[in-house]
């Protein structure tokens, strides 16, 4: 019955332009195919285009602004001007082919950030480059701070005889306690080392320090010694405390799910059959129904699938056996999503590629059924992603991460340990932001040392920070980034208990991006 109604409006649409002497050429046809834009345009046509089809050209900034806000913009204004010098016909077939090109459907998303460098043999003067890139990068946002715009380098406090006010920015280099209790942070620059301490009495930089960890690029404001530095204050890179809470000039919402772990024996198929259903607009209350209607976009972070082979006898928690198979069932299951929807997936660390960050985006070779579904993007681990930007709204910037260093920071960082460690993603979240780094420190995960660039390096401020890895669904806001750790959809097993994870299952973060009020949905 659904088919036979949406090929009797394609007709009617067909017609209708043939009717203005319009012929709609085979790949136009094509594209009529999709069921969902059938909808739209027979809505649009039918409530403007049976009285005059050509009045469409009056109010086709209006339908661009409210229905259409992923459009190619640069194309609609090429539209416009032949609409203005060629006549009407010429300027809306152009309209229509904007409306009903692939490009369209993925123009509200623009991947800004997504690592997908071959992989090579890495020399030890890879890594000097990889952490002088660090330094620089991070020293150029630690700059940005009045107290470290007149920093000097190191070499040159060195060689000061006379107590003066000093500010600089390094690398830590090696961190201890003295004797008296106080800490002391060994600092490098290009030009040299030299040491730092915080005194105990000073509670609260003394309690910054103990946080401070090897590697970390920071900012010192001190008095100095013989050839020592009594530190008054320790900067961060940290976010401005001046980011704009965006937020979009129309209804919509982004879904954030992750770690499905497709392929383990431990997958909740129940839990996730109603998750698909309520995607569709088949299950809830009416309130939610309508919001499942309104989503565009649905992000998913890491751990698509459970692997083979990630840990010792893993073999035994599968329910599929076979990777390829693994990756076509993640493929069957995204296909049951509408397909208006985009989705944008990253991988982790069960998934078939290297673990060293940063990942690139998932193999084809593994993932071929995934890279056949029109509304799939798949991008690297970190990635940013911009979402819903129009001619008249910047959008909004996605820094999308698994979180494989997240244990690391968890128990080693003595104030989130001392909060709930694994529990308290929101803490990790905030000390990478105010670190401006992923992985800040050396032993915190596996990387690659691009001698160009240090990819995790937090260069660009998002809108919003989403992460997985540990299981748990985390809502947060710092300095208005919006800070989301997704859940999972696998039951607790052995080995999570083995390492320490208290899964949060089964659960969907939805947010307003008109509002950006962010619910958490279980399923």
């Amino acid at each position: 019955m659904f088919k036979m109604e949406a090929e009797e409006k394609k007709k009617k649409i067909i017609n209708l332009f043939l009717k203005k002497g319009i012929l709609l050429d085979s790949k136009i046809l094509e594209k009529l195919e999709n069921s969902d834009f059938v909808d739209r345009l027979y809505q649009y046509i039918s409530e403007k285009a049976e009285k005059d089809l050509m009045m469409l050209s009056d109010d086709i900034t209006g339908y661009f602004d409210k229905n259409l806000k992923d459009v190619n913009w640069v194309e609609f204004d090429k539209s416009k001007a032949i609409l203005e010098k060629s006549g009407q016909d010429k300027g809306y077939k152009r309209f229509i082919n904007q409306v009903l090109e692939d490009d369209s459907i993925k123009s509200s998303v623009q991947v800004l950030f997504s690592y997908d460098k071959p992989s090579k043999k890495r020399e030890v003067q890879n890594f000097v480059s990889y952490f002088n890139h660090r330094y620089n990068a991070l020293k150029s946002i630690l700059q940005n701070r009045q107290e470290l715009q007149n920093a000097v380098s190191i070499k040159r406090i060195i060689s000061k005889t006379v107590k003066e006010e000093i500010s600089l920015i390094g690398i830590v280099l090696d961190k201890s306690v003295t004797k008296n209790m106080n800490i002391m942070l060994t600092l490098e620059d290009p030009t040299g080392t030299i040491r730092a301490i915080v005194s105990k009495n000073k509670q609260d930089l003394y309690n910054l320090a103990k946080d401070v960890m090897l590697d970390e690029v920071i900012g010192i404001v001190g008095v100095t010694g013989d050839k020592i530095i009594f530190a008054n204050n320790i900067l961060l890179p940290d976010v401005p405390t001046s980011k704009e809470l965006k937020k979009s000039p129309e209804e919509g919402y982004a879904l954030f799910i992750g770690d499905h772990h497709f392929g383990s024996k431990a997958f909740l198929h129940e839990n996730f059959d109603k998750f698909i259903k309520w995607i569709n607009g088949e299950l809830g209350n009416e309130d939610q129904r309508k919001i499942s209607k309104k989503i565009k976009y649905m992000f998913i972070v890491g751990d698509l699938v459970d692997g083979v082979g990630i840990y010792p006898n893993h073999h035994k928690d599968l329910e599929i056996q076979d990777i390829y198979e693994q990756y076509t069932f993640l493929a069957d299951v995204l296909k049951k999503i509408p397909p208006h929807i985009k989705i944008i997936i990253c991988p982790g660390n069960h998934d078939a590629m290297r673990i060293a960050e940063p990942q690139p985006p998932l193999y084809e070779d593994f993932a071929g059924a995934v890279y056949k579904l029109p509304n799939v993007i798949s991008v690297s681990n970190p990635a940013l992603v911009n979402i819903d930007k129009t001619h008249d709204f910047p959008g909004f910037d996605i820094l999308l991460y698994h979180g494989y260093s997240f244990n690391f920071y968890a128990f080693e960082v003595e104030s989130i340990r001392a909060s709930g460690a694994q529990k308290r993603a929101d803490l990790i979240m905030k000390y990478m932001l105010q670190r401006r780094h992923l992985a800040p420190t050396h032993a915190s995960t596996l990387y690659v040392p691009d001698p160009d660039q240090d990819p995790l390096v937090i260069d660009r401020v998002p809108d919003f920070f989403v992460t997985g890895h540990i299981h748990r669904t985390t809502v947060a806001n710092y300095r208005n980034i919006t800070l989301l750790n997704c859940s999972s959809w696998i039951g607790k097993t052995d080995y999570q208990e083995k390492v320490g994870l208290e899964p949060e299952p089964a659960r969907a973060i939805i947010v307003n991006l008109q509002t950006r009020e962010a619910k958490i949905i279980k399923f």
